[in-house]
């Protein structure tokens, strides 16, 4: 079995293997830590009362501002976009407004990449009335540095370990996700229910792995991920983990449960395995069983798998982890875990090793070769 403890630890990948597993845990300390910072937080969120929010990021952290938006515009008190930091800085003109009370919200695990100190220094000299919070896993990086005396910013430190050491991000994927939802969701979820949920249903995963090996562990080269709504935001970060992890061995691409049919679906061969996060809202749902359904029928994919947050009929192999009254965006955290397992064992499968997986070195950790251009505004 590739997840066995002694193939990870001969093969280059206990890093990512621990980082993965440890994600259950790390998400009641994030919660602990939003608990005891949280008057901190609201009082720094009513000093940026009527802001435009962006939340800004690059690769993976680009994804977590993503799926935070699509949930939080029905669910939260300001106006959210979600734009990368390589948008941001290669064209500012288009992003950041003079007159308009700006909060950027970034994602940065490192806090080291240039885009992502460039993008701030950007909107402190475009925007008239501009605010910072760094959500980040480093302490010691360069944008905590730089924001720690900012009165007009706010830096919340992930818990110690999600500064993952494994070149993939993973659990600075989900806490720093899980970090945004408890900030900004305004719903009535009762949040500390909701973490002890999805700590437990995490349990539930990772002592499933056995059975999520054997279920993947076949020699498919072409992966697709289906979703809806913040899941299928999901889907572009579950895609991105297995490119990197097999440093692109295998071919993976991502769409929506509705979209499929506008052409990419044309991306199905007979060595393809389909995996789809299915919604939690019955109406959603729907429309995720009828493409799985129909790809069943369509019959040429090697295997079609749905993951679900409840019991679900179809022709095609079911991940069921039954998790009550969260919405989609808090099952993007624990369906991430599912992705980052499937990208876990097809690196391992096809010879790759995963917390190094680019044998060029031409794809690196931290992101290198970025040349930030002086902007004249």
């Amino acid at each position: 079995m590739y997840l066995d403890l002694d193939y990870i630890k001969e093969n280059d990948a206990i890093n990512t293997y621990s980082e993965i597993f440890q994600q259950a845990s790390i998400w009641e300390l994030v919660y602990e830590d939003y608990k005891e910072r949280k008057s901190e937080i609201e009082e720094f969120l009513a000093k940026a009362k009527g802001a435009r929010v962006i939340f800004t990021g690059a690769g993976t952290s680009e994804y977590v501002g993503n799926i935070a938006k699509e949930y939080l515009k029905a669910h939260g008190d300001f106006e959210f976009e979600s734009v990368a930091t390589t948008d941001l800085v290669s064209c500012p003109y288009l992003h950041f407004k003079k007159d308009c009370k700006t909060l950027l919200v970034s994602f940065a695990r490192s806090g080291n990449s240039p885009e992502s100190l460039a993008a701030v220094e950007l909107g402190e000299s475009l925007v008239d009335d501009f605010y910072n919070l760094a959500i980040t896993c480093a302490e010691d990086g360069k944008l905590a540095e730089k924001l720690y005396e900012d009165e007009k910013s706010y830096v919340f430190i992930e818990p110690a370990g999600t500064n993952d050491k494994g070149f993939a991000m993973t659990s600075s994927f989900t806490s720093m996700l899980l970090t945004s939802l408890l900030i900004f969701d305004k719903s009535s979820i009762d949040k500390e229910e909701a973490v002890k949920t999805l700590a437990k249903a995490g349990r539930d995963i990772l002592d499933d792995k056995e059975n999520i090996e054997n279920l993947v562990n076949f020699d498919f080269n072409r992966i697709i991920y289906l979703g809806s709504g913040p899941l299928y935001k999901l889907t572009n970060e579950a895609r991105l983990k297995v490119l990197e992890l097999t440093a692109g061995k295998v071919a993976s691409m991502y769409e929506s449960s509705m979209g499929f049919r506008h052409g990419p679906k044309s991306f199905v061969d007979d060595k393809t395995l389909i995996v789809s996060f299915l919604s939690s809202n019955p109406y959603t749902r729907q429309y995720d069983t009828d493409i799985l359904d129909e790809l069943c029928l369509d019959g040429i994919a090697e295997k079609v798998i749905g993951v679900s947050s409840k019991e679900v009929e179809g022709d095609f192999d079911k991940l069921v982890y039954k998790v009550d009254g969260l919405g989609d965006a808090y099952l993007c955290v624990l369906f991430a875990m599912i992705a980052q397992l499937i990208s876990l064992i097809t690196s391992l499968r096809v010879g790759n090793t995963p917390d190094n997986p680019s044998k060029s070195h031409t794809v690196n950790r931290v992101v290198k070769g970025v040349t930030i251009h002086e902007y004249d505004k």
